[in-house]
């Protein structure tokens, strides 16, 4: 018999003990990171769809760094322990060729993020041009991962500037 099962999208994550938990998530360009304390046999999983944003004086991390936070402070709530905390890192492909490197930029923070916090990157599976579809069981840390290269794959439009028709209207 299936244990209980939480899938989480983008801007969602999910924190447990049960050892037949399933967290699950399907990752383009977002990222996720799978986090748990191997001794207190809990953990959790985010999906962060960007990780961040360009703010008036630059870029700010502010959008992972928070969305990292809160699953931290979730595993220690739940009996965690910082020192403890080991992770798992997936995600960020080029869904869209011709657009930005979003995928990229998410895969550097997640790995930078745990490399200054000092928590221990296990593994991680990041970049390429191809979906990834996750189970993870937050108790152990143990993570299932499906290449879906079934997911159709996208190209920036061609947009062209529209024919002077004598309306002025401009697309932009």
């Amino acid at each position: 018999m299936a244990g209980p099962r939480i899938h989480i999208t983008q801007g969602e994550q999910a924190v447990g003990s049960d050892p037949d938990l399933v967290i699950t998530t399907l990752l383009g360009s977002c990222v996720s990171c799978c986090l748990w304390d191997p001794d207190a046999s809990v953990g959790g999983m985010n999906h962060m769809l960007l990780t961040s944003s360009n703010a008036e004086d630059g870029v700010s991390q502010l959008l992972g760094v928070n969305a990292m936070e809160l699953l931290i402070n979730d595993v220690l709530k739940e009996g965690g322990e910082r020192r403890r905390l080991r992770a798992k890192a997936f995600g960020g492909a080029r869904m869209v060729a011709g657009l930005s490197e979003i995928g990229q930029q998410n895969s550097a923070f997640i790995l930078s993020f745990l490399e200054r916090e000092g928590i221990v990157c296990e593994s991680h599976s990041l970049g390429g041009d191809t979906a990834r579809q996750l189970m993870f069981w937050p108790a152990s840390g143990r993570v299932m991962q499906k290449i879906r290269n079934d997911a159709p794959k996208e190209t920036a439009a061609q947009v062209r500037a529209p024919e002077r028709a004598g309306n002025d209207l401009e697309l932009f």
